[in-house]
């Protein structure tokens, strides 16, 4: 039987600011000093935008030159990608990679698009524009708290997963509610690729890079915010919202950290309340990502506060890339 074309993938995964991209980097450096060639597949929704380079800690140009990577400035700011477009892309990826004799690593905290990749989605119908329309023009009239109260009365399961602020992902649940009459998390849990799944299509290895400690993690994410503001963040903001085709209810204007400088712009919060706010929202984002990758049993489990555990990590990739290779 011929093997799938994704057997053996490399992921490593994590909360934000959990060390992946460092991790990643420092693999791709060990597997050239072997005489091997790795190339990185971004998995994060944020970093697929051209011009938003700071507020997402995009790699650096230096760091792209050295290591190919995938999946960064691929659209712009005002377009759309997938979880769907993303697992179709990784197909197309792989398949070039591993045709120049190197090989893909994946590496992001993007689950829902991990998911795609290694289980599929569930059937869900498709957005229709009118139903759409209806579901804005209500949440115009109530505002979107009082929607997602209104999605915790039909699916509570979604809505328990979902923040207030996710108004993508509320007006997705609602109008599949509208369009079936069936709750959401009812549809997924039916589908075949449902979440209690984790084993997936194709043989792969899944990294995790988890604190023990929850502190170390919310101090990496404090000082990461400050960087990227001595960094020219908000001027980012400024530039990006100054294009013609920009608008604050883009789905990349919704990412961690734009949405709370678009508040401040808008003079709906004080610089102090922006730092907390954008703090505390990348927080919750790591809060969110753990809870995923939680529920993933069959992942390799890394102590991101560990140097011998980072160490360890290192060459089991390694190995698990290149096997029967000395190290």
């Amino acid at each position: 039987m011929e093997s799938h074309p994704l057997t053996n993938l490399l992921a490593i995964v994590g909360p934000t600011a959990s060390g992946k991209s460092s991790f990643s980097m420092n693999l791709a450096r060990q597997a050239k000093e072997l005489g091997h060639a790795i190339e990185i597949i971004s998995m994060d929704s944020a970093l697929i935008y051209r011009g938003m380079d700071i507020g997402t800690a995009k790699p650096s140009v230096e760091d792209q030159q050295t290591v190919p990577h995938h999946g960064i400035n691929i659209l712009e700011p005002w377009e759309s990608y997938s979880a769907a477009m993303f697992a179709k892309d990784v197909s197309r990826w792989v398949e070039e990679i591993r045709g120049r004799g190197a090989q893909p690593v994946i590496v992001g905290g993007t689950m829902l698009y991990w998911r795609a990749l290694i289980q599929g989605l569930s059937q869900l119908p498709a957005s229709t524009p009118e139903i759409r329309n209806l579901i804005e023009a209500r949440a115009a009239q109530i505002g979107w708290p009082a929607m997602h109260e209104a999605l915790h009365a039909v699916d509570p399961i979604t809505a328990d997963r979902l923040p207030v602020g996710d108004t993508q992902r509320i007006g997705r649940a609602l109008e599949v509610f509208e369009m079936t009459g069936v709750p959401m998390s009812e549809l997924i849990s039916q589908s075949p690729y449902s979440e209690s799944r984790d084993d997936g299509k194709f043989p792969h290895l899944l990294v995790s890079f988890e604190p023990n400690d929850r502190a170390w993690l919310h101090e990496r994410i404090s000082q990461r915010f400050k960087i990227m503001l001595e960094s020219g963040f908000l001027k980012e903001v400024e530039s990006l919202m100054q294009l013609p085709q920009m608008h604050p209810e883009l789905p990349s204007m919704r990412s961690v950290g734009y949405r709370q400088a678009l508040e401040y712009f808008a003079n709906e919060i004080s610089f102090e309340q922006f730092v907390q706010a954008g703090t505390a929202a990348t927080r919750q984002l790591g809060k969110r990502q753990l809870t995923w990758l939680r529920a993933m049993p069959s992942r390799y489990l890394v102590n991101a506060e560990s140097i011998q555990a980072i160490n360890q990590a290192t060459k089991d990739c390694l190995d698990y890339l290149f096997p029967n290779q000395s190290i």
